[in-house]
């Protein structure tokens, strides 16, 4: 149950941070560059995961970053570099702050079709769609639900939630659109889920580090999703994918794939799946970082996506003429869902 996976990894975190002993670093450009270098060492998740995928070195990184260290005369040109560093590592959830701002490795969705405009999804929504706690529904034609859901950002409300599914229950199935949703709150994506089962479902494993070495990992823990204690339902949902859906919206999609009445429709997910810690260098620069793996039921690591159940790209002749080829396509897949239930009877 991820409402419990705050309880348990925090004691871990906090475990780790004070057995994992700091070195010092001088407060200079070479020092807080080889502090940062040192703590994603010791304490980054997915070195084994990025090596497998696009054949990470993290050593090499750091003999050839440490000579532009050598020669910088400029907190903003460190700063850059060190930014730089960072996205070797290809996880959005690495980020460092500083008074010159936030860097952030944006390549995981921007190098891939965007497969959503907002525009086209207005042709759906319309005006008259229903607006709660960040989530926008409405009832399509042939009495098909659409659910819109940007972000994981805030809490949602079990009151609320079941009055969507009471208004949305003359529909014969659920469109799940989360396609440029970028994560939020954990539990917020557990609360969603919930309602989509009547069953406590194992949906995946957690880890954390135990030491400084790359694959110093507790055993893995297993993680429940719980049913919601309002409405629930069972009938057919197809949840939309993008390259935008990241982390909690990420998860997401590891718990909805374990129920039986839900596909994945649309395009691989962005990813990251790490939990973030945050450190400090010497100079009171802040490092976030991925600290504790979810995996999903399977055992599998899904740092970098998930792969639909069914792959679907918005067509360009689909875009031209207002439609949305995934919206249809999940449409369609309810609508001949039915058509052969009826059939079979």
């Amino acid at each position: 149950m991820i409402k419990r996976l705050f309880i348990f990894i925090t004691a871990p975190l906090l475990l780790l941070a004070s057995c994992i002993e700091e070195e010092d670093f001088n407060n200079t450009a070479k020092g807080n560059l080889e502090a940062l270098w040192s703590i994603i060492d010791e304490r980054y998740c997915f070195f084994e995961q990025a090596e497998k995928e696009f054949g990470l070195n993290w050593d090499e990184v750091y003999e050839r970053y440490k000579p532009m260290a050598d020669t910088c005369h400029s907190d903003a040109r460190l700063f850059d570099i060190m930014s730089e560093m960072l996205g070797e590592l290809r996880d959005g959830h690495v980020n460092l702050s500083s008074i010159y701002g936030t860097s952030y490795y944006w390549d995981w969705k921007l190098n891939h079709p965007a497969n959503f405009s907002d525009s086209l999804q207005r042709n759906y929504l319309g005006n008259r769609f229903r607006y709660t706690n960040g989530i926008k529904y409405t009832s399509l034609p042939d009495s098909v639900g659409y659910v819109y859901v940007e972000s994981f950002a805030a809490g949602f409300n079990t009151d609320n939630l079941s009055l969507m599914l009471v208004n949305l229950k003359d529909t014969k199935g659920l469109i799940l659109d989360i396609r440029n949703n970028g994560g939020g709150i954990l539990t917020a994506a557990e609360k969603l889920a919930g309602i989509f089962t009547d069953k406590k479902i194992h949906c995946g494993y957690i880890q954390h580090k135990t030491g400084k070495g790359h694959n110093d990992f507790s055993q893995p823990e297993k993680l429940y999703l719980e049913p919601s204690k309002g409405a629930i339902w069972l009938r057919p949902v197809v949840v939309l994918t993008n390259r935008g859906v990241f982390s909690s919206a990420n998860h997401f999609v590891i718990l909805m794939r374990e129920l039986p009445n839900v596909l994945i429709l649309g395009d691989r997910t962005g990813g990251g799946s790490g939990l973030p810690f945050n450190s400090t260098l010497p100079n009171g620069w802040n490092i976030r970082f991925s600290a504790c793996p979810i995996l999903d039921a399977q055992g599998n690591h899904t740092e970098f996506g998930i792969e639909p159940d069914l792959r679907v790209d918005i067509t360009t002749e689909d875009w031209n003429n207002g439609r949305d080829t995934m919206i249809e396509s999940a449409k369609k897949l309810i609508l001949d869902y039915y058509t052969e239930k009826k059939e079979e009877q």
